[in-house]
């Protein structure tokens, strides 16, 4: 079981920086390049939520599940 954070696709889609979604959601630049690359192990309801927020996204458009 994979699942897939398309963090980077919809930061691209809405031409947002690292550095913009940092001050947006409150979050650490280091923080955010971790869910970026994939290397979570986890995330939080209320980060994901504010990244959505901050994004005009869903939490489907980061999250993929993959065989």
């Amino acid at each position: 079981m994979a699942i897939v954070v398309n963090l980077d696709v919809m930061m691209a889609k809405r031409k947002m920086s690292l550095n913009e979604l940092s001050e947006k959601v409150d979050l650490t630049l280091s923080n955010l390049s971790i869910l970026k690359t994939g290397k979570a192990k986890a995330i939080r309801f209320s980060t994901l939520e504010a990244i959505c927020k901050a994004l005009d996204c869903q939490p489907s458009d980061l999250l993929e599940y993959v065989k």
